[in-house]
């Protein structure tokens, strides 16, 4: 792995921080609170053609790769953006934009890519009440009908679905009683929103309340066979090759949350004064967030392998669970020791550690929780029995 930046990488960099500072953490304190959505903020991504980074040139896009994103990503959140610096890009660039590059038809590819690249909005429909981790539980339903699918169900937890004029909706066209191996059965379908078939419910929210989550209800939803992405039956597949990334981008806000925790942390620690001394010169504040600065700095360069094997078509799964559980730890001890160098001050809103610490416990849930990024790492890497 080649660590070095290239000239457009550190360009990429460069634009993430300058962005970043027009979006502190005052702006971000302020939208969480008033639950209102970054308006001036994703039109600054889109001006700066961030959405499309890892679309190909072809169809407007930057001809990048997840490395590429993941550095965008990263900077974004730790320059002061918080998680609001990977949530957005990830909903649209990576759920839209990346699995319709890498499983698209050309038609797919005409009709969304040219417009993520523009800032396009999608969500991803895939968690369920009664599925949760175990996705092969899918029981949204997809039924044939001449040259249309039928689609019933119901999903939970799905962010940005008010906004999105795209969803990729994770199905079953084969119930799961009647394949023949539990990975086959299940399907992707693009579709359009808004779409009156298609009912969003808000779900109260600790955190991220500038970016709205729903449960979605689809009643006799039609789509065309246009709207398959890939294979019928083989989506399993495919939702792996999304999750991936998935996973890469959550890596990169829980280090950039860290590390903008840190950062905050030690500014305070270097003028805070209680007996004579600043804080910061006491080992028992210094000694915890240069250990999480550590930590970081590893959990990023084995994020970096991951984006790295996964832009050369390699496979990339345990270097991506590992990353998550490396990030997730150090991401949430870092925001802990920040909110411990504040003391009382690191509960209070207006010093924004607090807020930090609801996202980057998200992290520890989602794309995938912490317990199954580790279950896959004792199966797929120690080759442990299987666990669950």
């Amino acid at each position: 792995m080649d660590f070095e930046l290239t000239e457009e990488q550190k360009m990429i960099v460069e634009a993430a921080a300058d962005i970043a500072k027009d979006f502190g953490p005052e702006y971000w304190r302020e939208k969480d609170k008033n639950h209102e959505f970054p308006e001036d903020f994703w039109k600054t991504l889109i001006e700066a053609d961030f959405p499309g980074i890892i679309i190909p040139e072809k169809y407007g896009g930057g001809g990048m790769g997840m490395f590429d994103m993941i550095l965008a990503m990263e900077t974004l959140v730790s320059e002061g953006c918080g998680l609001g610096g990977e949530w957005f890009l990830c909903l649209s660039s990576v759920f839209g934009g990346l699995s319709i590059v890498k499983h698209g038809n050309e038609s797919q590819k005409e009709k969304y890519l040219p417009k993520i690249a523009k800032g396009l909005e999608f969500c991803l429909a895939l968690t369920e009440a009664d599925a949760g981790t175990n996705t092969l539980n899918t029981r949204t339903m997809a039924v044939k009908e001449g040259d249309e699918y039928v689609i019933n169900g119901q999903k939970m937890f799905i962010s940005g679905a008010d906004r999105a004029k795209g969803m990729l909706l994770v199905t079953r066209t084969t119930p799961l009683e009647k394949v023949a191996k539990r990975t086959l059965g299940l399907s992707l379908f693009v579709v359009d929103l808004p779409d009156p078939a298609v009912e969003i419910i808000p779900i109260e929210k600790h955190g991220i309340n500038y970016s709205k989550t729903f449960e979605v209800y689809i009643s006799d939803l039609k789509v065309s066979e246009e709207s398959l992405l890939g294979e019928v039956d083989k989506g399993w597949y495919l939702v792996l090759d999304t999750l991936n990334p998935e996973r890469m981008s959550f890596s990169a806000a829980a280090c950039g949350l860290g590390l903008l925790a840190i950062r905050k942390a030690v500014d305070y620690a270097k003028e805070r004064k209680v007996f004579r001394a600043p804080i910061g010169s006491h080992q028992a504040l210094q000694f915890p967030l240069a250990e999480t600065k550590a930590k970081i700095e590893a959990a990023r360069l084995l994020n970096y392998k991951a984006a790295w094997l996964y832009d050369k078509g390699e496979r990339c799964g345990a270097e991506a669970n590992m990353a998550k559980v490396a990030a997730v730890e150090a991401g949430t001890e870092a925001v802990y020791h920040a909110m411990q160098t504040f003391g009382g001050y690191g509960y209070a809103v207006e010093y924004d550690v607090e807020r930090w610490w609801r996202e980057v416990n998200l992290i520890r849930l989602a794309p995938v929780t912490h317990q199954m990024a580790l279950a896959f790492i004792g199966e797929h890497v120690l080759g442990l029995p299987k666990s669950y």
